[in-house]
This record gives C-alpha cells, structure tokens and sequence, in this order.
C-alpha cells in the first residue's frame, strides 16, 4: 500500500498511533477496573436484565459469551452477549460494560435515530468496505486514462466511512445511558462510578481512532485520485 499510496500514506500515521494507544488504553484500564468490586456485589448479567426491566425492554436475552471483551447487542436477534470475564462479575469495569450493552437494547426499542441509520446502513458499508480497495487499485494500477473503478472504490470506502461516523453518537449515547442507571439504580455509589466512566471512555476512544482512521484512508483515496488527472 505504501508503494501504492507514495507521501499519502503519512497521513495515516497519526491515527495508526491513536488506535494503539486506544488498544493500550482499553486494555490497561479493563485490567485495573476488573479488580475492584463494586459495593452492590450484583453480577453484571443481573444488572443488565434490572436495567433492561426498568426501562421497560423485556424481549431481549442476555448470555454469555466466549472470549474476553467480546461483549456486544445484537439488534436483530436481540441478545445482549456478555463475556466470561464480564457476565458474572461484580466488578466496576463488568457493571460499566453490561450497563453499555443494555445502553444499546434500549436505544434499539426507543428507536434511536442514529443507532437505526447505523444498523440501516451496516450491509451496504460491510459490502463495499470489502470491495473499495481492491477496485480502488486495479483501477489505479491500469493508467492508460481514468478509471471508473478508482470513483467506484472512492464511493464504497465513503460509505464505510459515513457508518463509522455514526457509531460515535451511538456508542457515546450508551455509555452515558448506561452511567445514568447506574448511578440512578444504586448499582454503583458516586466514587465508584468514576472507575466504570474510564472503562467506556477507554472504549470510546477506540471508535474515535478507528472513524479518524477510515477518514484518513478515504482522503488518501481521493489525492491518490486527483494525482492521475
């Protein structure tokens, strides 16, 4: 790619360090916040069927779910997946991250705008993410006058893009949902909420690199364009 790209490429190395150190970031704190036990001791599976119940969501399942940090909603099934180290933990980093999936399945059954253009756009985005480059390249490769696989590619990375914009509000929106109820539910007392604060923001800034990174790619796309006028 770098001998594709020539001088584009420095532009994704600023958001190539963000994402490691938001891998870095989510590790260290998940590790940190895992050990300490909130006062409540409630696992984190029964706190995120409480939350559910309150906000009246009684059609999703909650399981568990192989793997560590694997935790995730799916809107379709409905079930709420909680990893091995999160489901049956009482701890602030496990109370945090069920708390933000149950965040999710609430958006779904109030119909969340964003959340609903997300999941609305997810096919087209995993579809053409997976097609931008390679078409994108031959287009590039062949030089003898312009190409339309090169706007093609352009045009399908752009969707990949406008889907990670929109996971931000939606992520951000969850984990402030989800330190409402914690807080409001008595899950976590007020000192404690600090610790499960960073563990979503840590999670937080791992989409954030990954949008900067997608926006990255695409401009490089697009002066890898404009060099072949």
């Amino acid at each position: 790619m770098y001998l594709l790209g020539g001088y584009t490429f420095v532009l994704l190395i600023p958001p190539l360090l963000l994402a490691l150190y938001a891998q870095q970031k989510v590790r260290s704190t998940y590790k940190h916040f895992s050990t300490k036990l909130a006062s409540s001791r409630i696992p984190a599976s029964q706190v995120a069927q409480r939350i559910l119940n309150s906000s009246g969501v009684r059609d999703v399942k909650i399981e568990k779910a192989a793997g560590q940090l694997t935790d995730h909603y799916h809107p379709r099934k409905k079930i709420l997946r909680l990893s091995q180290g999160v489901y049956g933990s009482s701890s602030l980093a496990a109370m945090g991250i069920a708390a933000h999936e149950a965040g999710h399945a609430i958006q779904h059954n109030s119909g969340y705008a964003p959340l609903h253009l997300r999941n609305a756009i997810y096919p087209v985005a995993s579809f053409g993410s997976s097609l931008a480059f390679p078409l994108f390249f031959v287009g590039f490769i062949f030089r003898q006058g312009p190409s339309i696989l090169m706007d093609i590619g352009i045009l399908l990375f752009a969707g990949a893009v406008v889907f990670s914009v929109l996971t931000l509000p939606v992520e951000f929106n969850a984990s402030r949902r989800a330190l409402v109820q914690l807080r409001d539910g008595g899950y976590l007392k007020e000192d404690e909420l600090s610790g499960a604060r960073q563990v979503l923001s840590a999670a937080a800034l791992t989409y954030v690199a990954a949008t900067a990174m997608a926006a990255m790619q695409l401009l490089q796309l697009i002066l890898l364009r404009g060099s072949r006028r």
